[in-house]
């Protein structure tokens, strides 16, 4: 009985150790996938402005989803990615 006990607990912490070691991983692949979303989105906007100008309705359509595309990043992360500047933001401006 003991033997099992000790299998069991030994268990139980390499489980821990996993699951720990492999959080912030998956929170980077998500900053990753936000990053990339709103990099499409972005490429998207500036491909609709050079081929229908900058007011036309698939501009406005693009702007769209460049908005949100960030708003979904603010709402997994609270922090949405500026295609520009390279950077994370982490205030909603």
């Amino acid at each position: 009985m003991n033997t099992v006990r000790k299998t069991f607990l030994s268990i139980v912490i390499l489980l821990v150790v996993l699951l720990c070691a492999a959080v912030p991983r998956l929170q980077a692949e998500d900053l990753d996938r936000c990053q990339r979303r709103v990099a499409h989105a972005e490429h998207e906007l500036h491909e609709a402005i050079e081929k229908h100008g900058r007011n036309s309705r698939q501009a406005n359509h693009e702007r769209r989803e460049l908005h949100d595309a960030r708003e979904r990043c603010w709402r997994e992360r609270h922090q949405w990615w500026d295609e520009h500047e390279h950077r994370w933001h982490t205030d909603r401006d």
